[in-house]
């Protein structure tokens, strides 16, 4: 009996700390935005093309992608984000071609199809550290 009353109360515990605490970081993400790298035109645009074949699947609070969009923002990246924790196909997606529902993760498309999914937030950031980099 006292197991599903302390799973209950963890459950609805992270749950009102979440609300509490998600607009808080969402506010502080938006007014401290980092500034983008500033790109001649023509190479903004060929780094535009290249990561239409990637894709952010985040949830909007989590601290881990919020730190990787700010990197994202940070080398001027228009990776498409992708909301798995309210959207059901993306989070159908997530579960298929990764194999877990675990944010965030970083879809890499190559040039024949094949697909890459890429977990953690610090390697996401050095990947696109090293291949988008000024």
């Amino acid at each position: 009996m006292v197991i599903p009353i302390m799973k209950w109360f963890f459950k609805y515990f992270f749950k009102t700390l979440r609300i509490i605490i998600g607009p808080i970081m969402l506010f502080i993400d938006k007014i401290t935005t980092p500034r983008g790298i500033k790109r001649p035109a023509a190479e903004q645009e060929k780094i535009d093309l290249e990561v239409r074949n990637l894709a952010l699947y985040q949830f909007k609070t989590c601290p881990f992608c919020i730190k990787v969009k700010r990197n994202n923002k940070r080398l001027s990246l228009n990776i498409e984000t992708r909301d798995a924790q309210h959207n059901p196909t993306y989070r159908e997606e997530l579960l298929k071609g990764g194999g877990q529902i675990k944010v965030p993760c970083l879809k890499i498309v190559d040039d024949k199809g094949n697909d890459q999914w890429m977990y953690e937030s610090d390697e996401i950031m050095k990947y696109l550290q090293d291949r988008f980099a000024a």
